[in-house]
């Protein structure tokens, strides 16, 4: 089993975050504003040593750092989100600065989180931060450009000799044939066979163009709760929403109101068949009430050990496969309490977990 773990960039300020979300807006922002809800609820999380690291301004010392950990517990590779927005794009410093640093020893990919930036985090999903559009062959071919810096770097993880590239929502671009296929003859005019397409399989509508795309993964919690889960479970947890809701509404109170048991993912994934180029996901914790407060989501009940169980269970079910890789989501979510670096709290607890897997 490789483990790849999803990889958010915005650790960092920039200017659109300063406009939209206040100066000098970092993911730490909402991290260390975060609040108890509930008696144990452990808010906020703190980083080990309080690392609250900035990938900019110190970027190669922490991708040192990132790359050293990652190696020793055992994680093939970061999946890194680029956010591309038809030539216009966000949070990119972090990942250039990786390039620029070859002596970093960290295997990496590129996840393209082609989604329309709206103001979700705060319930306000109709008001649009930044528009996701696609274009045409000149627009391709910029896109196609900045990612052959990336391809052409050795750590660069490729499959039959293709980079491989993610993209989260393939469901969402129109013209994914050609595209892909512009894609794949300028690789191979790069020296490629071509790239290694990986689709999303989201909480969203599912990519049935299965010829369009060379794998898939799976991206959790958010497909299981949406696809598998049973019709019990989801009245179960509905009813108590609405209850919650409810009360919060007439009472003023601000009672958590979305709260699953992580078992219920866990029991999805793992009982879940997985065809030869389908890569399973998993998620070790979760908690976003940082980013969303008391209308957040927490999946309750998660251990490092219940975790383990789970990613052996995956290893088992991809093990022999040419290409075995498995996702993790993420390595440092801290925003949505899904990451594997160390806090005070659980410290390398999630890290060891992986380790006793893959050795």
């Amino acid at each position: 089993m490789r483990v790849l773990a999803l990889y958010l960039p915005q650790f960092h300020a920039f200017p659109e975050n300063d406009e939209w979300w206040g100066e000098g807006y970092t993911e730490w922002t909402a991290v260390k504003r975060a609040k108890p809800l509930f008696a144990g609820h452990l808010q906020p999380r703190v980083p080990e040593n309080g690392r609250y690291y900035d990938l900019v301004k110190e970027g190669a010392k922490t991708w040192r750092w990132q790359a050293g950990l990652a190696k020793k517990y055992g994680i093939y590779g970061f999946s890194i989100y680029q956010y591309w927005f038809e030539g216009k794009q966000l949070m990119e410093q972090p990942m250039e600065i990786l390039l620029a640093n070859p002596d970093i020893d960290v295997n990496y990919c590129i996840c393209w989180a082609n989604e329309t930036w709206t103001r979700t985090w705060y319930g306000l999903e109709q008001e649009i931060l930044m528009a996701q559009t696609y274009g045409e062959e000149e627009a391709w071919e910029k896109h196609f450009q900045y990612l052959l810096r990336f391809f052409n770097d050795e750590r660069y993880i490729k499959v039959d000799g293709k980079p491989l590239l993610q993209i989260y929502r393939t469901f969402d671009i129109d013209k994914l044939a050609q595209m892909r296929a512009y894609f794949d003859r300028r690789a191979k005019e790069e020296g490629f066979g071509g790239v290694f397409l990986v689709a999303g399989k989201t909480a969203g509508e599912q990519e049935k163009r299965t010829e369009l795309t060379d794998a898939y993964y799976t991206f959790e919690p958010g497909y299981s709760l949406k696809h598998e889960i049973s019709s019990f479970r989801m009245f179960k947890y509905n009813a108590g929403v609405a209850v919650r809701t409810i009360i919060n509404k007439i009472f003023h109170t601000t009672l958590l109101e979305r709260r699953i048991p992580i078992d219920w993912i866990f029991d999805a994934v793992t009982k879940r068949d997985y065809a030869e180029n389908e890569f399973p996901g998993i998620i070790p914790r979760w908690d976003n009430t940082p980013r969303r407060s008391h209308k957040g989501l927490i999946y309750s009940g998660a251990t490092p050990e219940k975790f383990e169980r789970a990613l052996r269970s995956l290893a088992g079910k991809v093990e022999g496969r040419a290409n075995d890789f498995v996702y993790v989501n993420a390595w440092n979510e801290w925003g949505e309490g899904a990451m594997l670096e160390p806090d005070e709290a659980e410290g390398y607890a999630y890290l060891e977990a992986i380790r006793n897997v893959v050795g």
